[in-house]
């Protein structure tokens, strides 16, 4: 996947310097991205100009995957681990630079306050909800359909090799 912004603040040639509708005709149109990808990775092997080529993802939606309950227990279990991750980090730094070697004291003071916080901010924020939201999940966009387009004229070249990809076996 490339992005439509390049780090040395010139565009790259072919790619819009701006969001932009995509343009060309399609030439085969797939369910899963997944198949998408492979039908343009087989223009690439058969020497298709496929700097020519968009798949663009059609029918858009947001789903959301409830990947389980939340409860009390669960959340400040959450949200003690993330502080002692966190706290665990600071108070290694912080041992690096203790005199005489001494990190014992400085990482044990940073899981400890670490995992105090880590708990202040689970519970605040679980409790600013109300029982509204009493479920984690995680949200992705996925597209109903994948197009590939190619520009004019080279879509019947297009089609036409992907037709023969059509007919072999996967």
């Amino acid at each position: 996947m490339s992005s439509p912004f390049t780090g040395s603040g010139r565009a790259t040639p072919g790619a819009p310097s701006l969001p932009t509708p995509p343009t060309g005709w399609p030439i085969g149109s797939y369910t899963t991205y997944a198949e998408a990808q492979r039908a343009v990775d087989h223009l690439a092997d058969n020497e298709f100009p496929v700097q020519e080529v968009t798949i663009v993802g059609v029918d858009l939606m947001l789903v959301e995957r409830v990947t389980g309950r939340l409860s009390w227990g669960r959340v400040l279990g959450g949200g003690a681990a993330s502080g002692a991750w966190f706290g665990l980090f600071v108070g290694l730094v912080l041992g690096i630079f203790t005199p005489q070697g001494n990190w014992f004291g400085p990482v044990l003071v940073g899981l400890g306050t670490g995992v105090l916080f880590g708990l202040i901010f689970a519970a605040v924020g679980y409790a600013s909800t109300r029982g509204r939201r009493d479920f984690s999940s995680a949200s992705q966009l996925v597209a109903g359909r994948y197009d590939v387009l190619t520009q004019p004229r080279h879509a019947e070249q297009g089609r036409d090799m992907l037709a023969r990809l059509a007919m072999r076996p996967q």
